[in-house]
């Protein structure tokens, strides 16, 4: 009964919230005005922040004409460690603004995207093993993985602290825990598991309407959060299942890890509902909180040069992350196969591909002539052992309805009369949720849908309930809200689900942040930099048959564009030999080789001085990987820096690019202890058989014996 009621009173807040979504700026918008790094030190003192606060609102004031002014369309002021505020101001406003000489951007706050278990054993990790990367990193024990995303529903199993110590010393958000608990519960929602909670919605607010007092809250009603929070550091949790499916244990990549919700994303209804502005001020808030590990499943734009790395808010926040010693994992977006939709490109974020795995939620159909289809499903509702018609969508639809949106069975297009009690044949569109024609097909009776792939969807399975690397991202089952659906549809009302399976490269993101959790334990005082060194130079391009990794869409082998390095084995990560090592000082440098202002990179630095020094090239940046995208006919040489992590020993080098000439120099490096660098040099020159304008893709690997470390190489012939 009290699950009723509280159900019926977030549902009549919700009418209430859709009811003000007109309240809105008529022509101002929300922008972001950053100004690079503040001035004060690592730790700010409550003085440090009202100082910056109190700079916000004089430089705005300055513009506005008063600091009355300055303090209405103020929206937030990233006083922590990122420097900057978010307001409502006209285009005529903004752009007086950006002329000030201590400002490095202004841009309009965007709409960021939600990028929407057997996955461990997948990857090798045993919770009995010896020597997985579990055992070694102490599974994640005291590590801070802060989940920017929905929200969490703390009640779930996965993040119950039994057995766990107290809050890590390092931790700084106190006790901060801003979610409503259930009603007639006593239960505190946040632990010593779920050391944080805090939600950010501002910016949402100032251009949606106020929310309703139920919703303003860390409390995940989508399920998105709580899902991706619980890949990444959930507990052990035995016997789940959704719909009869799955049936084992779920858990995060970083189990003992200590986790913290920021929820940035708002609507319930709608991917695209995290306000940049909202997003950054989570991302200042876990810097400031002291997490370890940053995970964000959301993105912008996918076109995003290396001129407008300081107009995004996921990049701007991992560049001062990274400057604290945060790592942050991103998803790459879902808006693939085609090339250049990859998103969160920005080299100081580590963006992250799905995969799927060696599980499928299958059911078998039975035609009256025998023949059988497997495919993917979560929902299984028909009677056993009965027969049913099947009917083409576009034999069933209404006559009001296009044979096209008919065959993808979009909403009010099949004629209930034709379809009641029937099997309909839908065919899936990648452009909206395909449980949606699932929706569609049950309200005008059929007893169920089969759905067809186009061309363009591959022979991807997704079980639905109706580039740096790549890691498991299809048919993810974890921790679920619940008051969401089962499929997020608003015409769903099935609720109530402890545990859901969702895919996308949402699901991948949470995967690395659970590695990376593991890598932080082992090596506390390895860089952001360095974590990402291991896990990309440790990744396969192979499968789990040992045959190369194939592209679920093009039906083809797949390549770099796709995979990255390859994809993650956290066995190998966890002692991967050698690192590609980076600091704050790398990037500045990789600033000035992209052509940023002096003053502008200076802004960037905590002390506001930095000099580009003399000659820097963005092919030289100590990346993991090697990409030279306008080869001519001269030679190019890069050079790159290694750092030994392990015992004493001699790698050797091995490097191919098909029709290329590549050369390493020197083409050995001994080393005596951990820590020691060592430099190289590679050489690629086209040949007479080079083909221009296309891509070619070869790697270059350093051996001892026992540890491989490879970077992929990718080249193209101008």
């Amino acid at each position: 009964m009290g699950r009723s009621t509280f159900y019926l009173h977030l549902l009549s807040s919700i009418l209430i919230f859709t009811l003000l979504l007109n309240a809105v700026h008529a022509s101002k918008k929300c922008y972001i005005v950053y100004l690079g790094a503040h001035s004060h030190g690592p730790i700010p003192s409550s003085s440090d922040i009202e100082t910056a606060t109190r700079s916000h609102y004089d430089l705005l004031g300055s513009v506005l004409g008063s600091y009355e002014k300055a303090n209405e369309a103020i929206i937030y002021s990233y006083n922590k460690h990122i420097n900057g505020f978010a307001a409502a101001l006209e285009e005529e406003e903004a752009a007086d603004i950006a002329k000030n000489p201590n400002v490095v951007s202004v841009f309009l706050s965007k709409e960021h995207k939600l990028h929407t278990t057997r996955s461990w054993e997948f990857l090798g990790l045993q919770r009995n093993g010896v020597n997985s990367a579990w055992q070694k990193g102490r599974f994640g024990e005291n590590t801070i993985i802060a989940n920017i995303d929905t929200g969490v529903w703390p009640e779930s199993m996965s993040f119950t602290d039994k057995g766990i110590g107290l809050v890590p010393t390092k931790w700084r958000g106190g006790n901060v825990c801003q979610i409503n608990r259930l009603r007639g519960s006593k239960k505190v929602p946040c632990n010593r598991k779920l050391i944080g909670a805090r939600f950010f919605n501002k910016a949402y607010e100032a251009f949606n309407g106020k929310l309703p007092s139920s919703q303003q809250t860390a409390r995940d009603f989508v399920g998105h959060g709580t899902h991706t929070l619980s890949t990444a550091g959930g507990n052990f949790v035995l016997g789940v299942s959704v719909f009869g499916n799955g049936n084992g244990t779920a858990k995060g990549g970083s189990p003992r890890a200590r986790v913290a919700a920021y929820k940035a994303c708002w609507s319930l209804t709608d991917a695209a509902s995290c306000f940049g502005a909202d997003v950054l001020a989570a991302i200042d808030q876990a810097i400031s909180d002291g997490v370890d590990v940053i995970s964000v499943s959301v993105g912008g734009r996918s076109s995003l040069s290396a001129e407008e790395l300081f107009t995004d808010e996921v990049s701007i926040g991992a560049f001062h992350a990274l400057s604290k010693n945060i790592l942050v994992v991103a998803s790459a977006g879902n808006d693939g196969p085609t090339p250049g939709t990859v998103i969160n490109v920005a080299p100081w974020l580590f963006t992250i591909a799905a995969s799927t795995l060696d599980r499928d939620f299958s059911s078998t159909l039975t035609f009256g002539n025998n023949q059988q289809i497997t495919g993917a499903s979560l929902f299984v509702n028909t009677p056993p052992n009965r027969s049913f018609s099947l009917i083409l969508s576009t034999d069933a639809k209404l006559p009001t309805a296009t044979n096209r949106d008919a065959q993808l069975c979009k909403a009010g297009t099949l004629d209930p009369r034709k379809v009641n009690g029937k099997i309909v044949s839908c065919i899936r569109d990648g452009k909206i949720k395909s449980v949606s024609e699932g929706q569609e097909a049950l309200s005008a009776g059929a007893m169920g849908m089969i759905l067809g792939n186009q061309e363009q969807n591959g022979n991807t399975l997704l079980a639905e309930p109706h580039p740096d690397v790549t890691a498991p991202g299809v048919n993810i089952l974890a921790a679920y809200s619940l008051f969401a659906s089962a499929s997020n549809l608003p015409s769903d009302t099935r609720r109530g689900f402890p545990f859901n399976v969702l895919q996308g490269t949402s699901m991948s993101c949470p995967h690395v942040a659970g590695i990376a959790g593991l890598l932080k334990t082992l090596h506390p005082d390895w860089s952001p930099a360095a974590i990402k060194s291991a896990i990309m130079t440790t990744a396969s391009t192979r499968d789990n048959t040992n045959r190369p990794i194939r592209d679920a869409f093009d039906k083809k082998l797949a390549n770099p564009f796709a995979y990255g390095s390859g994809h993650v084995r956290p066995n190998s990560a966890i002692d991967p030999g050698l690192i590609y090592d980076l600091s704050i000082v790398d990037y500045l440098n990789f600033l000035c080789a992209s052509g940023y202002d002096q003053q502008l990179i200076s802004a960037l630095n905590f002390n506001r001085t930095f000099t580009c020094s003399g000659s820097h090239r963005i092919t030289d940046l100590n990346y993991p990987s090697i990409t030279l995208p306008n080869l001519g006919s001269n030679a190019i040489t890069v050079t790159r820096t290694v750092t030994n992590v392990g015992p004493p020993s001699t790698y050797f080098a091995k490097a191919k690019l098909p029709g290329y000439s590549i050369s390493v120099v020197p083409n050995s490096l001994s080393f005596t202890k951990i820590g020691e660098k060592k430099a190289f040099k590679v050489t690629v020159q086209a040949t007479s058989v080079t083909k221009r304008g296309n891509y070619n893709f070869g790697e270059l690997l350093w051996t001892n014996g026992k540890h491989i470390v490879r970077s992929p190489i990718t080249v193209r012939r101008k």
